[in-house]
């Protein structure tokens, strides 16, 4: 199964950080939150990947070009040949990428729609490149195939950001909550898609929960997926702080490689 990501927006609520690079590129522990995806669904069996760029491609196109030189241990001396020599091999090498260049200003569903020839006539996963959880993606495939829609998005619940007082009818404080979560569903991408979302899709299309998602839903052909572990979007400074303290405790839930 290919892996779909979509990695070409401009990133502007981080511009401390992408200002010179796309969002998707920013690290986490010295790797960019990208290739953390790809490591999560590498070790779940997904190792052929399209990366759909936008903003900096190029970026991301110079990473992945250079990775194997960049990820190789080497000897230098004065013998042959050409006094170097390889010392090693990277976790990756099975890694099949494609970045294409869907497009500056292209939204979401747009990129997708681009990239349908190189998907063809097959099932095929995707989410955004900037959001890590930890998805048992034999799960999410497997309720996928027993509810037989064409497209399936994984959920969950979000905790609240702040602590919340309960209170009874007379106005007195009955209890303190510290972060609770809450009972409506997010979308957090980690999608399976059935060929047919292709029809609901055109190289126009805005963003794509605004448009074929809801066409989707009106037509009865979407399925939810209740994931209950990690997840957490890098949308801003703080949370791209919050992740890179997560990485550097040595606990990081995403880390099943």
């Amino acid at each position: 199964m290919k892996a779909v990501l979509l990695a070409g927006g401009f990133g502007t609520r981080m511009r401390e950080e992408t200002e010179f690079r796309p969002k998707p590129m920013v690290e986490i522990g010295g790797k960019p939150v990208l290739w953390h995806i790809m490591k999560l669904l590498a070790a779940q069996g997904i190792t052929d990947f399209i990366i759909c760029s936008g903003y900096k491609s190029e970026y991301i196109t110079s990473y992945f070009a250079n990775y194997g030189a960049e990820n190789l241990e080497f000897s230098f001396g004065s013998g042959p040949p050409n006094g170097v020599t390889d010392r090693g091999s990277h976790d990756e090498v099975d890694w099949n990428i494609s970045v294409i260049d869907t497009g500056l200003d292209t939204m979401t569903g747009g990129r997708i729609k681009r990239i349908q020839e190189f998907i063809g006539n097959e099932r095929f996963f995707c989410t955004y490149g900037d959001g890590i959880a930890d998805v048992n993606i034999e799960r999410l495939i497997g309720h996928h195939e027993s509810r037989g829609k064409l497209a399936t998005l994984t959920t969950t619940q979000l905790r609240s950001r702040f602590g919340v007082v309960d209170t009874d009818e007379n106005g007195v404080v009955t209890a303190f909550r510290e972060k609770p979560i809450v009972n409506d569903l997010v979308n957090i991408g980690y999608f399976i898609f059935e060929p047919g979302v292709f029809d609901y899709l055109s190289d126009d299309t805005t963003v794509l929960e605004e448009g074929p998602m809801r066409e989707l839903a009106q037509a009865g052909e979407i399925a939810a997926f209740l994931h209950s572990g990690f997840w957490q979007p890098m949308d801003t400074q703080r949370e791209y702080q919050e992740l890179n303290e997560i990485w550097q405790s040595g606990k990081a839930p995403w880390k099943i490689w």
